[in-house]
């Protein structure tokens, strides 16, 4: 082994006493569709940014040395009154008492540098960060909000995969891969100030990386917080309290799940309970007999039963101060507004869901979207000539970030129509016989796999779920149920905010339903939610998920004087589901078909 251990400087949360801790089966081979195929001009209007691998390279090497050299700084961090119940201490996130872990057993995990030489040929200014974090998407790093705020990833940061060590002096990554981040999501009530605000942020990668992803929990998991519940806590952190070098080899250990008024009654107000989790035993104040995540750790996952339960948050400083409980930042809670980063129909790359619209001439547009802001919906890219095609659907299927076009031709076969992560999009043929189906979605991940799906209704008005596989085809088809030929379906994303894809429908009254997702293909929903009467009044609805970039799910619909309606998500359910309806404009009428 050729690493050399490092001292960490995380970018720490600034709190009191923190430890900086952050039927059918559609599996053709894919063919070349034949016929004309729809060609994007380009993958989007705004391209992604993109650093050489020798650039990534030199960014590892850097936060390296400046971490080793310890001229590493904390970026703003404010100096927060003590709690009168916590011990005296600095907010500053090890893992103690561990062992070795295999990059096989966590092929999720990833480490995080960060190097800026602020454009000096002196050292002395340079920072240099490192943090763990995981992969939860092949695109898509879950981390601590204080490993990302105030820094700039995309400029300055680089993801390590794929390896249980430290790189070397000298380059070696140890048969991993470095890829870059493009864009960076920071919970928006995390509060840097104190250790409150749900301390979680989400790093979109420049690629894909070909690794094992691992998933959060859901928002109705209870029994992974129960106290005594085993949890493994990962991360590259100090070892020990009396020295400063963060660990060379990826380390684990496992501890308990406390309950909220454990950590409650030694850390006080400082422990906000419903956003953080509380885990372990109390510190011995010596190595000797602890078991705590450190300096080194922040935003590496706690792991329950096969999924993130938590992220490392902070603690006390040294990590073994007496009676002392590690924090984590509790996932459960933040589920909707994490999935919302991770399934999304982002077309331009800003992290905002956009949306797919042709004319009945047959050209096809990219509507962006501004946001939360009028009028939503602004400029626009000609895709050219998308005529011919009874129904067009916009989904990342294979979970890259760029993406797909799920279409179906006049002779009711489905294609895939996917940037090929080099120069251009290609079509793929997913299977025929599809005219039988008169709608068809992407909700997102109905059976709780993590891959997107497929819901399809037919002719006779029987619902049918197609598990996605992840790289466009899916799995043999599941039935959710009959009775649908009069309702109108719809839906992306995760609109009641517990972490699963939901459905919405509106019936022949037009009533508009949410039916809840339940994480697996059968049942596929849970019992229906009455969103609302008078939903008649609109004749097309286009669902691309987050379109405001709240972390929520929304909804847009045409009526029928061709005026185009947002809805934007609550994250509740029944009345409650959107807030009132904001117009967008008129002249909507012009299109024929919403993707």
């Amino acid at each position: 082994m050729t690493s050399t251990p490092r001292r960490a400087r995380l970018a720490l949360p600034a709190a009191t006493a923190a430890l900086a801790l952050s039927g059918a089966v559609l599996a053709t081979a894919p063919a070349q569709a034949s016929g004309t195929t729809p060609l994007p001009p380009r993958p989007a209007v705004t391209e992604r940014p993109a650093a050489s691998q020798a650039e990534l390279l030199e960014r590892v090497r850097g936060s390296g040395a400046a971490l080793e050299s310890d001229t590493a700084a904390t970026p703003g961090q404010p100096k927060p009154a003590q709690s009168a119940e916590a011990p005296s201490g600095t907010v500053d996130p090890k893992i103690i008492g561990g062992k070795n872990a295999t990059i096989a057993e966590a092929p999720w995990m990833v480490q995080l540098h960060y190097y800026d030489d602020k454009g000096t040929t002196g050292t002395a200014d340079d920072e240099g960060y490192f943090c763990g974090g995981t992969l939860v998407a092949p695109a898509k790093v879950l981390t601590a909000a204080h490993c990302v705020y105030g820094l700039d990833w995309a400029e300055n940061g680089a993801v390590l995969a794929g390896t249980a060590q430290l790189p070397g002096d000298d380059g070696d990554l140890h048969g991993g891969r470095v890829a870059g981040v493009y864009r960076q999501w920071v919970n928006p009530t995390y509060r840097p100030s104190t250790t409150s605000g749900g301390d979680l942020a989400v790093l979109t990668l420049t690629e894909a990386l070909p690794y094992k992803t691992l998933r959060t929990t859901s928002s109705d998991d209870t029994a992974s917080y129960a106290n005594g519940t085993p949890a493994t806590v990962y991360g590259w952190g100090r070892t020990s309290s009396t020295s400063e070098d963060i660990s060379p080899t990826l380390k684990k250990a496992t501890v308990p799940m406390r309950s909220d008024a454990a950590c409650g009654s030694y850390w006080g107000s400082d422990f906000v309970a419903g956003q953080m989790a509380c885990a372990g035993d109390p510190a011995a104040g010596q190595d000797a007999g602890t078991v705590s995540p450190c300096n080194g750790d922040s935003g590496g996952p706690l792991v329950v039963n096969g999924r993130i339960a938590g992220v490392v948050s902070w603690g006390v400083e040294d990590c073994v101060a007496s009676g002392a409980y590690g924090v984590y930042a509790k996932t459960r809670t933040y589920a909707g507004e994490i999935n919302a980063r991770v399934d999304d129909s982002d077309l331009d790359f800003d992290g905002l869901a956009d949306l797919f619209v042709r004319t009945p001439g047959g050209t096809a547009y990219e509507y962006y979207s501004l946001g939360d802001r009028s009028p939503y919906l602004a400029d626009r890219l000609s895709l050219g000539d998308w005529g011919g095609l009874s129904l067009v659907r916009q989904a990342d299927l294979d979970r890259d970030h760029y993406q797909d076009y799920v279409y179906r031709t006049p002779d009711g076969v489905l294609h895939r129509f996917a940037f090929n992560g080099d120069d251009r999009y290609e079509s793929t043929r997913v299977g025929g016989g599809w005219n039988v189906m008169n709608d068809i979605r992407v909700p997102g991940d109905l059976s709780g796999d993590a891959l997107p799906d497929l819901v399809a209704k037919d002719k006779d008005g029987v619902l049918w779920l197609y598990p996605g596989k992840g790289d466009g085809l899916f799995g043999t088809r599941v039935r959710i149920g009959g009775g649908w030929a009069k309702y109108t379906i719809t839906g992306k994303g995760d609109y009641n905010r517990d972490g699963r894809a939901d459905l919405l429908a509106r019936d022949g009254s037009g009533v508009l339903w949410l039916y809840p997702g339940t994480g697996k293909a059968s049942p596929a929903l849970g019992s229906r939610v009455r969103v609302g009467g008078g939903w008649s009044a609109y004749n097309a609805f286009a669902t691309a998920g987050d379109l405001t970039g709240d972390g929520r799910p929304d909804l847009l619909a045409r009526d029928t004087s061709g005026v185009l309606w947002l809805y934007k998500g609550t994250g509740g359910t029944g009345t409650a589901t959107f807030k009132a309806r904001i117009r967008v404009g008129g002249g909507w009428g012009a299109f024929n078909l919403f993707g």
